[in-house]
């Protein structure tokens, strides 16, 4: 039986084969890491867009919200297929889901196989293809018949949602966790209910706890079994005493009344007394951040009298006005989790050292870990932001770090472009990897930072790393550095402990490179140890002032779209900025607005040593160097600091 992984267009190119899979009873899994699609703009990130597409198509559909939750029931969509003999979608969240590092628990998968039906799995062998005793498939039928061979399914589209079910008690059996077609969440005489699949689940349910906890009566049903969409079973899963419940999806559709789970919900409830009054929720496009005080809003507007029925969260839409206001930040993780956070350099080693670190923790701290690390679209030197979660409970906050315990900041550049300053908790510890310090040090902060670093007791150190690296011989490789510098400062496990499963680890990573690596790498960790400077923040920071500003004559679409994106604020634009834009056209030439002054150090041509083979020009992925043949009469018409030498094998040039 086939089994494929893909994403986002390249699940789009499988919808034909869908419908003729479905059609003739192929059975096959496909897990995908639901995705965007290329609308007005090409998307790389996460939302269900793709899915949605395909939910006509005849496949059985089941969303996972967590990685926990993918490792349990992934087997549910083979076991189904098997015995339904009908394909399988399973989905959970791109890049939120998918790219997440978590502690979970293994499953017996001995145990698992002991669930697959053996009779079925023998009828789907003898259906194969075989000139021993051959078929025909797909025939062409006109309107004579083909309304009664779709018709003729229904029996086998009936038994799914039962078949996954029976499938989802042996996994809780195995597990000792409780998994349904549709999960509940919350207090059982609820009267306001969220309906959401994918990674807003766990979100959700860290929300519920905090407004029950408040006096509230509230829950999230969690979708599991999305296609078939079984009625009795979503009705059996909603509290008796439901009076609203707003549905919500992680698409658009556009020119539908609303997403599919809103329209699965008011089908459910259609015709029946007292039903409900559903509200629905638009939400996380393209990987948007879906926070707790955005969860929070949607409970709250089923709670006003005037309640939006249709609405946004995430985004501010100043021009339909369908997003919903959102109040203060919300802190719904566990009271012991210590969340971390850093901004690094794509390429630089800062992900791969936060995983490391994730799983030093993981496995030797006794704590639970989530590492999630957030993208842009540049691969090489773009922005990284790692954010890092440790806990003695299970960790369930699916969304980004905005309050951080420890910050650190990789790239010097950054605290001049980024405001970050501000994601760091009152009395939290930030390190800034620099090469100012004393009067530099002064010069260079912007004046916003130092007034929140001075106002909000944040225990601010630096350290060289880049500096530290080069004399260790180590080039640009300052994550190690880092690293240690982060396990000193953290304080989340003994200093001394972290050092050895750091060495032990470097030991490993680098014995086939040599002794002589082994030994610079050993010797990074250590420098990163006792490199960190503690800055004493003087009282005149308090009054610092914003020295960031942007020119006023820049074309439009630099200042309100080019620089808050390339700054970081791109969330916080209106729906109003973009409007301009809406058909994905921009005006040519912006990307020179986009100079991002991130290198710790800049190259220069040494013209005494150059062999003039132009190798250097030939690579370069800017065409940033350039060379030239410069004739005599240009050689003395040539500026001031004109370098030339004379060029090897073309007498009477010269060569830059």
């Amino acid at each position: 039986m086939a089994t494929t992984f893909t994403s986002s267009q390249g699940l789009l190119l499988m919808i034909p084969n869908m419908y003729i899979m479905a059609g003739h009873r192929m059975p096959a899994v496909f897990h995908v890491a639901a995705r965007s699609v290329a609308q007005q703009a090409n998307n790389i990130f996460g939302d269900h867009q793709d899915v949605m597409t395909c939910r006509t198509t005849g496949v059985t559909m089941m969303c996972t919200a967590s990685v926990q939750e993918v490792m349990d029931l992934a087997a549910v969509a083979h076991l189904t297929a098997v015995k339904s003999r009908v394909p399988f979608i399973h989905f959970f969240d791109g890049f939120r889901t998918s790219h997440e590092i978590q502690k979970i628990e293994l499953i017996d998968l001995d145990a698992v196989a002991g669930l697959v039906d053996q009779e079925a799995l023998d009828e789907f062998h003898r259906i194969a293809m075989n000139p021993e005793h051959p078929l025909h498939r797909t025939t062409v039928q006109g309107p004579d018949v083909y309304f009664q061979g779709q018709e003729a399914n229904n029996a086998t589209y009936n038994a799914i949602p039962g078949i996954v079910e029976g499938y989802m008690q042996g996994i809780n059996k195995i597990t000792g966790r409780d998994y349904h077609i549709f999960n509940y969440y919350g207090a059982p005489d609820a009267d306001r209910v969220m309906v959401a699949m994918g990674s807003i689940c766990d979100a959700a349910q860290e929300v519920v706890d905090y407004l029950n906890g408040r006096g509230e009566k509230v829950g999230l049903l969690q979708i599991h079994l999305f296609r078939p969409f079984d009625i009795q079973y979503f009705l059996n899963a909603l509290p008796k005493t439901v009076k609203k419940i707003a549905a919500m999806d992680r698409s658009r559709e556009p020119g539908a009344i609303a997403g599919a789970v809103y329209l699965d919900t008011c089908a459910a409830l259609a015709n029946r007394e007292n039903a409900p009054e559903v509200y629905g929720g638009r939400y996380g496009l393209a990987g948007r951040d879906v926070t707790p005080a955005q969860i929070k809003a949607v409970f709250d507007n089923m709670k006003e009298e005037n309640g939006k029925h249709l609405f946004t969260i995430g985004v501010n839409d100043d021009v339909t006005h369908l997003s919903l206001e959102v109040h203060e930040p919300l802190v719904t993780e566990s009271a012991d989790t210590v969340s971390c956070k850093f901004w690094g350099l794509g390429s630089d080693g800062t992900v791969g050292a936060n995983k490391n670190s994730a799983k030093i923790i993981g496995d030797h701290a006794g704590m639970y870990t989530q590492a999630y690390f957030e993208y842009d679209s540049k691969k090489s030197y773009g922005i990284t932001k790692s954010h890092l979660r440790f806990s003695k409970s299970p960790i369930r906050s699916t969304y980004l770090i905005k309050a951080a315990d420890f910050l650190a900041c990789h790239a010097q550049s950054y605290i001049q472009k980024y405001d970050m300053i501000h994601e760091i908790k009152d009395g939290g510890t930030f390190l800034l990897n620099t090469s100012w310090s004393g009067e530099e040090l002064e010069k260079n902060l912007p004046g916003d930072v130092k007034k929140y670093i001075a106002d909000h007791n944040v225990q601010f150190y630096t350290v060289d790393a880049n500096r530290i690296a080069r004399e260790l011989g180590l080039g640009n490789h300052a994550n190690l550095i880092l690293q240690a510098a982060f396990f000193k400062l953290s304080k989340v496990m003994p200093v001394e402990d972290a050092v050895r499963y750091m060495k032990e680890a470097a030991q490993k990573t680098y014995a086939k490179k040599g002794e002589k690596v082994v030994n610079m790498n050993l010797a990074a960790v250590d420098a990163g140890i006792n490199s960190p400077v503690k800055v004493e923040v003087p009282a005149s920071w308090s009054q610092a002032v914003e020295t960031r500003t942007v020119d006023e004559n820049l074309p439009d679409v630099v200042k309100n779209i080019v620089i808050p994106c390339n700054r970081q604020r791109g969330d916080d634009l209106p729906v109003s900025a973009l409007v301009p834009y809406q058909d994905g056209t921009y005006p040519m030439g912006t990307s020179k607005y986009d100079k991002r002054g991130i290198a710790a150090a800049i190259p220069h041509w040494d013209p005494n040593k150059c062999l003039q083979c132009n190798q250097c020009t030939f690579v370069c992925p800017h065409a940033a160097i350039r060379a030239y043949l410069v004739n005599e009469e240009e050689a003395k018409n040539a500026p001031a600091g004109f370098t030339m030498v004379d060029a090897k094998g073309a007498k009477g040039l010269k060569y830059r």
